[in-house]
């Protein structure tokens, strides 16, 4: 079956999003499609229904194309751990953990899993469209690539060269691109678009026709910037982008150094009636916060130390005195108890770290990985909610007496004895309206009645009808042989 392939003039270019628009478009045409990215680097992953993560990005193509999230539209997934090394999983499941340079040994040993892994989708679907991850144009990655060209070639794949106007110096960047490429990598691309175009379009005409004629290639379009992208679930803590809303309750949610699985998130900032705010280093906790939260991180022990740098642990304390909440959810939960044990130095160093101590629980790290789709029960109403655990180690102690919730009969996470202090393992919970309105109601907030999952998918559409009215899709299809 035909495949395309959309690689990027640089990171952040906007390839996903359009990889998310063009599933919806193809499944709105009724053409099965399937999203698929070789290598992604993210710690925000998805539970996939085969049982293994992916990037997160990978699983909102999966919803845009209509399709269940499977290990197999993104076979290798770099879970950064330190600044120089990163956990490698392959096809869902830990493969190793590598330092960049060692990595970069492993990469031949890597492109059977993710040839066989796209081999497979493309015989599940009418069409493949492919992610690359940075830019082909870093040319010293190109041994043993299996992120751009190097998949691109081993797998026959016609490329489209995605240019960000946005950041400035598109013609360079897409002419720069063609000039450092191998001419048998050059030779794989078909065409190219230029994306997230502000005002009018047609004061680009002479730069596009500028474009079509110092790289020899088809242009497919210039794609003006999708103002609604921020209502999306972001890959990157970074993205999230909430609309300022003043005088509305104000949500706090610690930017950890090595954040992880902060897809709760985009429900909470998707919400009229609330302020969400991702800190950064350096900025203080504001005395305005009715709830802070403690997100998932891949570095329990080293973003504990991190977020005491910051003085958020001082600021947290004053926040508590007021009378405000704190959510801990995965690793934040794990660094509100009193100790974190990693006997084996599975994320680190090994040791022992003491936590937060705001629940009277301890955690011990161990090499069995939790991860798994699960249905919970919360409240006193038994409200039933979806969410996924992935996470290593193991968290016990008296406050665990007051569980966050139930899984069947299993009691999950932790409550302080006023209930001021939360704890969970789950993650996804407030994507369910009704659970996100009964935890609110329950810190005192009032959470609008907005359907989040309906709103994401008018969103879907809504990126989909944008990309048809400026690209050329047929045109597109056509480079990678599918007739429509």
């Amino acid at each position: 079956m035909p495949a395309l392939m959309f690689q990027g003039t640089g990171s952040n270019v906007g390839k996903s999003l359009l990889v998310a628009g063009l599933c919806r478009v193809l499944r709105n045409r009724g053409i099965s499609v399937a999203p698929f990215k070789p290598q992604n680097m993210s710690n925000n992953a998805a539970v996939t229904v085969d049982g293994g993560e992916i990037g997160r990005a990978q699983a909102l193509q999966a919803r845009a194309a209509g399709r269940d999230p499977h290990t197999d539209m993104n076979p290798v997934l770099l879970k950064p751990e330190s600044e120089t090394g990163s956990q490698i999983i392959v096809q869902g499941k830990r493969y190793a953990t590598a330092k960049a340079r060692e990595y970069a040994a492993l990469k031949p040993q890597l492109m059977r899993p993710v040839l066989e892994s796209f081999e497979r989708l493309k015989n599940s679907v009418d069409i493949v469209l492919v992610e690359g991850a940075g830019s082909p144009a870093e040319v010293n990655l190109r041994k043993g690539d299996i992120a751009n060209m190097g998949f691109a070639r081993a797998a026959n794949v016609p490329v489209v060269l995605v240019g960000d106007i946005d950041r400035g110096g598109v013609i360079a960047q897409l002419v720069g691109t063609k000039a450092v490429l191998d001419p048998a990598d050059e030779a794989m691309i078909g065409g190219f678009i230029v994306n997230k175009f502000r005002g009018d379009v047609s004061l680009f005409d002479d730069g596009y026709r500028m474009l079509e004629t110092r790289t020899t290639w088809q242009g497919f379009g210039v794609l003006p910037y999708f103002s609604q992208a921020w209502k999306l679930p972001a890959e990157d803590a970074l993205d999230i982008a909430t609309p300022l809303r003043p005088g509305k309750p104000h949500i706090v949610c610690l930017g950890l150094s090595r954040i992880a699985n902060f897809d709760d998130l985009d429900p909470l900032s998707n919400d009229p009636n609330l302020q969400v705010s991702v800190l950064r280093a350096g900025q203080p906790i504001p005395a305005d916060a009715t709830l802070v939260i403690i997100p998932g991180t891949k570095s329990t022990r080293g973003d504990l130390e991190f977020l005491k740098s910051q003085g958020w642990d001082i600021d947290l304390r004053a926040h508590h005195r007021r009378g405000g909440h704190i959510l801990g959810i995965c690793g934040g939960y794990q660094i509100l108890g009193k100790t974190i044990s990693d006997p084996e130095g599975i994320e680190g160093p090994a040791g022992t770290s003491e936590g937060l101590g705001f629940l009277d629980v301890e955690t011990r790290m161990s090499q069995n990985k939790s991860l798994t789709r699960v249905n919970a029960s919360y409240g006193v109403r038994a409200l039933t909610i979806e969410g996924y655990e992935i996470h290593i180690g193991e968290t016990h102690g008296p406050d665990c007496a007051r569980p966050f919730a139930y899984i069947e009969d299993r009691p999950e996470g932790a409550q302080s004895l006023t209930g001021q202090v939360k704890g969970t393992y789950l993650h996804g919970l407030f994507s369910n309206d009704l659970f996100r309105k009964t935890f609110l109601t329950g810190i005192g907030l009032d959470s609008g009645t907005g359907n989040y999952e309906s709103d994401v998918e008018q969103t879907l559409d809504a990126l989909a009808a944008h990309i048809e009215g400026h690209l050329d899709v047929d045109q597109m299809l056509g480079v990678a042989g599918y007739k429509a």
